[in-house]
């Protein structure tokens, strides 16, 4: 058990690197748009669309992946603590 816990906990850290990544590539609409970029628009949109439905974006600025990401380290952070108690 503790071993899928660990499992799980090192993909939400992975998954927040390629968030992060995301984030900074779509400064680059170039970047964004080679093979490598539509990979991770197919990974990390799924999970951003909602945020982006529920917090809109203050002038040019998008908070919501900062939101998502604060969410993934939450939910990181309760796998930590199942790891600990167990």
């Amino acid at each position: 058990m503790v071993l899928v816990l660990t499992l799980l906990n090192q993909a939400v850290v992975l998954y927040t690197y390629a968030l992060v990544i995301y984030i900074l590539m779509s400064w680059v609409p170039s970047i964004q748009e080679s093979s490598f970029g539509r990979l991770l628009g197919k990974i990390c949109e799924p999970y951003l669309d909602p945020f982006r439905k529920i917090i809109p974006p203050l002038g040019m600025i998008d908070i919501s992946p900062i939101v998502a990401i604060f969410v993934l380290n939450l939910a990181r952070k309760g796998i930590f603590s199942l790891i600990v108690y167990l």
